[in-house]
């Protein structure tokens, strides 16, 4: 049950955002591609880790808030500073989703369980 409740918040999420066409000012854009990004990837790694056994509801909830709270922290600074700083969460997030999805599709084939 605890492997399909992340997965069924987003599946929700999406189908509200496509039902109510929520719009954003420009302005925010950087700022919710990261909420997206960090959501995503709090997502697959609560899925890959109820795969292993390994779930843990306050780890997943802090993880997420955490991870959002700095990619918007560097973001802003960024934005104040002059510099993209939201491509270092962007690369960030990337290569842990993608390791992610790996160890996700990895315990799908049964491949490297201990």
């Amino acid at each position: 049950m605890a492997l399909w409740l992340p997965v069924a918040g987003l599946l929700l999420g999406v189908i509200i955002g496509f039902a109510f066409r929520l719009s954003f000012p420009p302005d925010y854009a950087r700022y919710t591609a990261l909420a997206i990004l960090a959501g995503l990837d709090a997502v697959v790694g609560a899925a890959r880790a109820a795969l292993e056994r390994r779930y843990d509801n306050e780890l997943f909830v802090s993880g997420l808030v955490s991870n959002m709270i700095l990619a918007a922290l560097l973001t802003f600074v960024g934005d104040r500073l002059g510099v993209d700083l939201s491509v270092a969460a962007v690369v960030a997030f990337g290569v842990r989703l993608f390791d992610n999805v790996a160890g996700v599709r990895r315990r799908l084939l049964g491949i490297g369980q201990r």
